[in-house]
């Protein structure tokens, strides 16, 4: 029976849906019941990751050392992890990251651009931490292409290397062959991170798995950026039902979601129409900006959206939200004018 190791980014993914509003405490108390449920690692802190808290991205309400000192002492048996973006995350962010207890260090670029990561896995080694590569947009590149990046980042030194459907615009078949051509010509093991814009991200972490994914992200009831991310409850289940093995005692991800995580999420994780948007590939970290964008502007954020999906923006580019809003704003004028 194979097993499959689930990484819970409610604390981390989940900290966009809370505008990077996690207090200190909220987060350490998350982490304490969440470290119960049998989950292999927990990924925590600001949504982009050490460093990310900044005007670009939103300021948290902690800082990345408050919410590492908050959550190291209350976690016994799940790993901690934490992600870096190159050029956000620094060396002293690892180094600081290695004296409060996390023992994996994610670094996420653009598919194409795997090598900017080069020092940071280089230094995460020597640092002790033990690095993986996060890939987003694989979607948008060819099969072949996806398998070439997957192999650089291999040889740069990724322990897992990661697949990434940021915009939760992916099909089930489009991750089954990427992840499977991956897994049979690289030697470390593939995770995989979806996003639930088309409610498919159970439908396409499983696809992954049966495709040779051993590393699954999820979050308690999908909280997570956008339309949220693969909720741990029902992967669970299903995982169950088609004869995989979790560590992940069920009854209790359900009574931790329910009696801890719903009563401080600001909105329920259900799937609005501007969410089902990002399904033209943006990724979910647009989503928040596009909605502040559209209500000075004045126009309706779904334009916006998929007005960045047509232009293939990426993540790291959620500022050009309000470029798009007011040439939106003024093509809407000049109609109005004619």
């Amino acid at each position: 029976m194979k097993k499959i190791n689930i990484v819970d980014l409610t604390l981390r993914d989940g900290s966009h849906a809370m505008s990077h509003q996690f207090t200190a405490q909220q987060m350490a108390d998350l982490a304490a019941q969440i470290d119960t449920i049998g989950v292999d690692y927990i990924e925590f802190g600001h949504g982009n990751g050490v460093g990310g808290s900044s005007i670009q991205y939103g300021f948290g309400a902690a800082t990345d050392e408050e919410y590492m000192k908050a959550v190291n002492p209350v976690v016994h048996n799940a790993k901690l992890c934490v992600i870096t973006l190159p050029g956000i995350g620094t060396r002293y962010d690892l180094k600081m990251a290695v004296e409060n207890g996390v023992s994996v260090a994610r670094f996420a670029t653009q598919m194409s651009e795997c090598d900017i990561a080069r020092q940071h896995i280089g230094m995460a080694k020597e640092m002790g931490l033990t690095p993986w590569a996060v890939l987003p947009l694989a979607k948008f590149l060819s099969v072949e292409e996806t398998v070439f990046y997957a192999q650089q980042s291999e040889k740069l030194g990724a322990e897992v290397i990661y697949l990434l459907d940021g915009g939760g615009s992916a099909l089930p078949e489009e991750v089954y062959e990427r992840v499977f051509e991956v897994c049979k010509r690289v030697d470390v093991p593939i995770g995989f991170h979806a996003h639930n814009n088309m409610q498919l991200a159970v439908a396409n972490s499983l696809a992954a798995v049966d495709a040779g994914c051993t590393y699954i992200d999820a979050c308690l009831k999908g909280f997570g950026a956008g339309a949220g991310n693969c909720p741990i409850e029902p992967f669970v289940l299903a995982l169950e039902r088609k004869g995989y093995k979790t560590n992940v005692d069920l009854y209790k991800a359900m009574d931790v979601g329910d009696k801890y995580l719903k009563p401080i999420m600001p909105r329920p994780q259900e799937l609005t129409s501007d969410q089902i948007m990002l399904g033209y590939g943006v990724y979910s970290s647009f989503l928040l900006f596009a909605r502040r964008a559209g209500e000075k502007y004045g126009v309706d954020p779904r334009d916006i959206i998929k007005t960045i999906g047509l232009r293939g923006c990426t993540e790291g580019q959620e500022q050009i939200c309000i470029e798009v809003a007011y040439e939106l704003a003024q093509k809407k004028k000049a109609l109005e004018n004619a």
